[in-house]
């Protein structure tokens, strides 16, 4: 989903999907009500956690991204600061050639060089061949080298596969702060119920690298705003705990980024409603690093309406 991480939790049961079923025909529900002055409270919470989550130096922060190197299959990539290898690295955290990696399939083996420092998530030095599991299996090889740190991305949907690095000693990580974002208003709150499509669909989605990222969809969310009926496609698998949603609305040709904007938005309830809040839209990790893999919103998520909710784009060059 575009760098994006994905939860792990409820899955879409079949109970959801009957109870949103039986909604079709009812009166359209008002999201259930927040008092103001709660509603700008917790969306300032939520403003701090989406800030050090941009720059936690475990590897989540995008702010700190430094690199990222695709792996083809069958080639044998070295990595160190000499400059003619293939993944160049500063000079001030590594030696001229730190290793190599050499992936099959969806597998990448690390030979590190005599004498590197490289370490498993700060502790023992890599002594020899090392499989490097990627960020979407359940124990994600984390290596350090100096102040880099450096995993394997990988993405669904996709064979493609990333060697990832970010610094945690950036000076970013003192520095950064988020764009500016419209004013938090109730009106942006909007209840939407999810219509399921007959099978789960899977979208062939572009990214920023020129490639494609596949996401799978059990239907749309189906909702309200002006004047109208209007729909986003709901992305989510069995393991997510909420659904994944991209946008691009009119505000990206003046205001918002030009790319398009994500969200999160709770499963249905048993009443098999939910709340969409626009105040929570947010920028890609693209608009805060160029090494990333964001994907665009599918077609079938333009709207043809201003949402002057959720973040900006950054009002100074981000990097």
């Amino acid at each position: 989903m575009g760098d994006q991480p994905v939860g792990r939790g409820i899955g879409i049961g079949a109970s959801v999907l009957l109870a949103v079923a039986a909604c079709f025909g009812e009166p359209w529900p008002d999201p259930p009500p927040v008092d103001p002055q709660v509603l700008a409270a917790e969306h300032e919470e939520w403003r701090l956690d989406r800030q050090a989550t941009l720059v936690d130096p475990s590897g989540r922060g995008a702010v700190l991204w430094t690199g990222l190197w695709e792996l083809p299959e069958g080639d044998d990539m070295q990595f160190g600061a000499d400059s003619s290898l293939a993944i160049v690295l500063p000079p001030e955290d590594s030696p001229p050639v730190a290793g190599t990696l050499r992936r099959a399939g969806r597998h990448v083996v690390l030979e590190p060089a005599p004498g590197a420092e490289l370490r498993v998530r700060d502790g023992d030095v890599v002594a020899g061949p090392l499989t490097l599991n990627d960020d979407r299996s359940d124990s994600v090889t984390v290596l350090s080298l100096g102040s880099l740190g450096l995993r394997v991305h990988a993405e669904r949907g996709t064979p493609r596969l990333w060697l990832r690095a970010w610094d945690r000693d950036s000076p970013r990580r003192d520095s950064f702060r988020l764009p500016p974002y419209y004013p938090v208003v109730g009106e942006w709150r909007v209840a939407a119920r999810l219509e399921p499509y007959p099978e789960p669909r899977t979208f062939e989605l572009a990214d920023v690298t020129s490639g494609t990222v596949a996401n799978v969809s059990p239907g749309e969310l189906v909702f309200r705003a002006g004047g109208r009926e209007r729909r986003l496609v709901a992305f989510a698998t069995e393991g997510s705990s909420n659904y994944f949603v991209m946008l691009w609305d009119s505000t990206a040709t003046t205001q918002t980024y030009q790319g398009g904007r994500y969200m999160r938005v709770p499963f249905p309830g048993e009443d098999g409603w939910t709340v969409i809040d626009f105040n929570r839209a947010y920028n890609p990790p693209c608009v805060f690093t160029p090494y990333s893999v964001c994907s665009f919103p599918p077609r079938e998520s333009r709207l043809a309406i201003a949402v002057t909710a959720g973040e900006k784009r950054p009002t100074e060059a981000p990097y």
